[in-house]
């Protein structure tokens, strides 16, 4: 069986300034046309916004391996310190995890950072596939130096001309303008 594949125009809007990123945007969206993606070297506040981009799950997510950390110090703790070997250091009580709570916490805080830092680390590499091995997507190397990219699809904007688009993406301050058709399945 033969497979049907189509062909969908990507359009890459090249710009030296996050100022004027975000302000192509503004206006870009303002006409009707659906912003895909950006790729930026840095994060640019207030972008997600303005080209439909919904918060992430991602603190919750942080909160999730935080919470994590805390219980899995808190159990290695009672563990080590109360119920394996139990040492009277400096007079304290070892027979009860309340008790020594207070002399735990920093020990816990520092673990419980710990898990979700890492955690998210990771968290993000998976989601973006960006851990290594995995393929990166990235339109334009220059996007991790000093450039901005703005991609539209004709996908998402079936009503857009390529002639239209470009002097659209010119007066909107693009320095660069790439046009190329990509097989979709």
């Amino acid at each position: 069986m033969a497979s049907t594949s189509k062909t969908v125009k990507v359009v890459h809007a090249m710009f030296d300034d996050d100022h004027r990123l975000l302000d192509a945007a503004k206006d870009i969206v303002g006409q009707g046309i659906r912003v895909k993606d950006v790729y930026s070297p840095f994060p640019v506040h207030g972008l997600d916004p303005i080209i439909g981009i919904k918060r992430t799950r991602m603190a919750v997510v942080s909160f999730m391996f935080g919470t994590t950390g805390l219980c899995l110090a808190l159990l290695g703790m009672w563990y080590f310190m109360i119920q394996d070997w139990p040492m009277n250091i400096g007079g304290k009580p070892s027979f009860s995890l309340l008790e020594n709570l207070p002399s735990f916490i920093p020990v816990t805080f520092e673990f419980t950072v710990l898990c979700a830092a890492h955690g998210m680390a990771i968290t993000y590499m998976l989601r973006n596939g960006t851990l290594p091995g995995m393929p990166a997507v990235n339109p334009d190397p220059r996007t991790t130096d000093d450039k901005f990219v703005m991609e539209i699809t004709s996908e998402e904007n079936p009503q857009m001309t390529s002639e239209g688009l470009s002097s659209m993406l010119k007066n909107a301050g693009a320095i660069e303008i790439n046009e190329k058709e990509i097989a979709v399945k």
